[in-house]
């Protein structure tokens, strides 16, 4: 009898811990499991604010695929993926194609620009290695070449980040940290370095606990970050920003820095394959199942799902992803033995802590409310937690933080 061909398309989060799980649950006799990845390595998305400012050196936020794959039981593919072709049960790839038998899409996220006029051709973003390497080295190159400059160009020391969301948030906490150093290290007047937030909510972290946020927005104003709160981002040029201000009034804010983290959609491939999506994403069944797709899972940044008791998405976290890839393995585990009564998925959320900075942090866990070194604790502990869950002790001691304290 032919083994049914299990197909994971996406390494993130939710892709790899479908892999890992599934392998421990299924025996090789009893399917084929291939994992697809544009890159032979994982990154951990939630460290990479840190990789762009310069605190975390971009090699820490990642490791080899093979590293914690079990390569008797998963064949690693590396290629993009180009378009699923639903009804021949085919990927497409850069490189070639695959077919399954049951797909889990765990393609992740790509920047959402809102329309915005040139933020596609102006604007840093924070999504993967090699995006957190060059706005790294552009922030540096600014700093580096202020003073060598006849005429001192002050826009060159002026970083927007365009964002107060949990990305933003946490980048500018980094960012804060990162500045007196660069100083120190280009011979640059800290006076002369600003750096602006601007969000167009009426908020900073929406969602977030009201008494948690002011503790947020005061820890990085005493440390120099400005707030243009309510103000929306009109346009980004080479030279910086336009916002608006009032119903027809417009600022220009020249930077020679501007970083995009307000917001992102699932994988564009979603819409290219025919699903009924929204920006991206996948409204999925209790299973995890696509809509009408008997064999195919969606986790990640590019399934939906609503909080009832809310009525709104669920925000598409590292750790819902890895509970949904739980989830999906265990389900897809059922049916390759021919049981039809799949799991439902429902998020149990741990907590949430949102850093701002090395030793500095603000979260609720456990229903308790934390800021300070407490909080940062927590943060580290759950980075350490997500290693372990993937690849065991040895990957937290080769990868872990322990700067705990």
């Amino acid at each position: 009898m032919k083994k049914p061909k299990i197909v994971i398309l996406g390494a993130g989060y939710g892709g790899l811990m479908t892999a890992v799980k599934l392998q421990k649950q299924v025996g090789v006799n009893e399917a084929d499991i291939v994992l697809v990845n544009k890159n032979d390595y994982h990154y951990e998305t939630t460290w990479l604010h840190e990789a762009s400012a310069g605190t975390l050196h971009h090699d820490r936020v990642r490791y080899e695929i093979r590293d914690v794959i079990d390569r008797h039981k998963v064949e690693f593919i590396q290629g993009t993926v180009e378009e699923i072709k639903l009804e021949e049960k085919r990927v497409i790839l850069d490189n070639g194609d695959v077919m399954y038998d049951y797909l889990v899409v765990a393609l992740g996220a790509e920047p959402e620009t809102f329309g915005i006029k040139g933020l596609k051709e102006f604007a840093f973003s924070i999504v993967n290695v090699n995006s957190a390497r060059q706005l790294r080295e552009h922030i540096e190159y600014q700093f580096a070449t202020y003073n060598t400059e006849a005429e001192k160009r002050e826009e060159r020391l002026a970083i927007v980040v365009g964002g107060a969301g949990f990305t933003g948030i946490e980048f500018l906490g980094e960012l804060a940290n990162r500045v007196p150093e660069l100083c120190r290290e280009y011979d640059v007047d800290y006076h002369k370095v600003k750096v602006i937030c601007v969000e167009a909510a009426p908020m900073v972290l929406p969602g977030f606990d009201p008494e948690l946020v002011n503790y947020a927005v005061a820890q990085l104003e005493k440390k120099g970050i400005e707030f243009m709160i309510g103000t929306p981002i009109k346009e980004c040029t080479p030279e910086g920003i336009i916002v608006g201000k009032g119903e027809d009034e417009v600022e220009e804010i020249k930077a020679g820095t501007v970083v995009w983290a307000a917001g992102v959609r699932g994988s564009s491939v979603i819409e290219k394959s025919g699903f009924e999506a929204m920006r991206g994403r996948i409204k999925v069944e209790p299973d995890l199942r696509a809509p009408g797709q008997e064999d195919v899972f969606i986790v990640g940044d590019c399934a939906l799902i609503i909080n009832e008791e809310i009525n709104r998405p669920y925000p598409p976290t590292a750790q819902i992803a890895m509970q949904e890839g739980e989830v999906v393995a265990r389900n897809l585990a059922a049916l390759i033995r021919n049981k039809q009564d799949l799991e439902t998925f429902t998020p149990d959320i741990k907590g949430t802590v949102c850093s701002l900075g090395e030793d500095d942090a603000i979260g609720v866990a456990f229903g308790k409310k934390m800021v300070g070194g407490k909080a940062s604790f927590m943060k580290k502990m759950i980075d350490n937690r997500s290693l372990y869950m993937i690849g065991g002790a040895s990957l937290v001691l080769k990868k872990g933080k322990f700067n705990v304290l």
